[in-house]
């Protein structure tokens, strides 16, 4: 490929879509500041942050890099839905563990659970792990509520028993969940319950959260940079795939535009595309990954125990078509290879920050550097045109549910 044609980007609209995150945007913003900051220092760049450009009504930032000897401005933009989180995260003790046996029969009761764990077991894992710790905390909130009931009954009277074995059970299950911000088990269960309280379909509010922005990245395919950029993390990747999937059957995407790319990183889609109802997702899968008009590249890491690494979403959802499929170009992080031994060490036991690097400075970079990819000079076809899909993907199709909405 012609050199001129590897780097032409001077200007680029990047947006990010979160995953299931509560956080504001602005957390964001200073983790790319000072990710970019390492990176740059690392790689041997120069790469500064603006503030947004005016007229910008999400949250965002400018970035100007020099970067091979080319320089390139970019615009960030949040695609924001935290509000839409945090709203799903207010529910009381007795709705969440509701909303556990909900999740658990949804995805037990459907097969869902029973093809996921033949994907990868690090991710069903981390799905059954605040089923089982919600169930530790409502054992011990029994048993010592129990044992303050038997000792009031035997040396009181057994009403006193009654009162102080409930305030007991309540007040240990309030202490736990107050701790969650450690123990992140209230917060896993929301996110997973979240797409499964509608069987695999987006809420009506996050439909109308993504009708929002697919309005705004149709803004930026008219403009006259020369990349839009969306970016995808964690659950935030199965939204990115219907807003292009919606932009691209709409007509909506100009033939004369600016390029378009998409990415990938830490991606759950099965979690999703597995539920009976997830047919909208399931028929977006299978028609973006045919369309020639974006280039799209998954990437994930087997070291991040929260993300169904090397699994191709289209493949193994069932509904790859028989010819034609040509993304997602699945790539590994390799953190093995990526992460020098002492910053492994650093990260060991960290799942939460493990399913961040791929937005972090990686100290033993290689292809993947998210800060070139962001910021730097070629798009994102271009930079990986070279690169071949993992020997490890995974493309083996146990999804037991595999309808496509019309």
């Amino acid at each position: 490929m012609p050199e001129e044609a590897q780097h032409s980007v001077r200007t680029r609209q990047l947006f990010y879509i979160p995953g299931y995150d509560p956080v504001p945007p602005r957390r964001y913003r200073e983790l790319y500041r000072k990710e970019s900051a390492e990176q740059a220092a690392i790689s041997g760049y120069s790469l500064t942050m603006q503030p947004k450009s005016k007229g910008v009504r999400n949250f965002g930032w400018g970035i100007s890099a020099d970067i091979d000897g080319q320089k390139t401005d970019t615009q960030a933009e949040i695609l924001f839905w935290a509000d839409i989180v945090q709203d799903s995260m207010d529910q009381n003790i007795p709705r969440t563990y509701l909303l556990l046996l909900s999740t658990a029969w949804e995805y037990i009761g459907s097969g869902a659970l029973f093809g996921l764990m033949k994907l990868r077991i690090g991710p069903v894992l981390a799905a059954l792990y605040p089923v089982a710790m919600l169930l530790l905390q409502l054992l011990l909130a029994l048993a010592l509520g129990g044992a303050a009931f038997y000792l009031s009954a035997l040396y009181l009277h057994w009403g006193v028993g009654v009162v102080l074995g409930a305030a007991v059970l309540c007040a240990v299950l309030v202490w736990f969940k107050r701790k969650d911000a450690k123990l992140f088990a209230y917060y896993l269960m929301h996110d997973y319950g979240y797409s499964a309280r509608y069987k695999g379909e987006n809420p009506p509010e996050l439909e109308a959260r993504m009708a929002e922005f697919a309005d705004r990245i149709a803004q930026a395919v008219r403009s006259d940079v020369d990349e839009v950029l969306v970016v995808g993390h964690s659950s935030g990747a199965h939204l990115a795939v219907s807003i292009l999937a919606d932009l691209l059957r709409q007509g909506r995407v100009p033939a004369n535009g600016p390029r378009l790319g998409l990415l990938t990183l830490g991606q759950v889609i099965p979690m999703v595309s597995f539920l009976r109802n997830a047919s909208r997702l399931r028929a977006d899968l299978n028609y973006l990954c045919q369309q020639n008009r974006l280039s799209w590249v998954d990437v994930s890491a087997p070291g991040d125990g929260a993300t169904f690494a090397l699994c191709d979403p289209v493949a193994v959802s069932g509904v790859a078509p028989e010819t034609g499929q040509l993304h997602p170009l699945v790539l590994s992080a390799a953190f093995t290879q990526t992460l020098s031994e002492a910053k492994r060490k650093e990260l060991h036991r960290r799942f939460f920050r493990l399913h961040f690097q791929y937005l972090c400075a990686f100290d033993q970079p290689k292809d993947y550097d998210y800060f070139k990819i962001t910021a730097g000079p070629q798009f994102l076809g271009d930079r990986f045109a070279h690169r071949s899909h993992s020997p490890s993907r995974i493309t083996r199709a146990v999804n037991p549910h595999t309808s496509q909405s019309a």
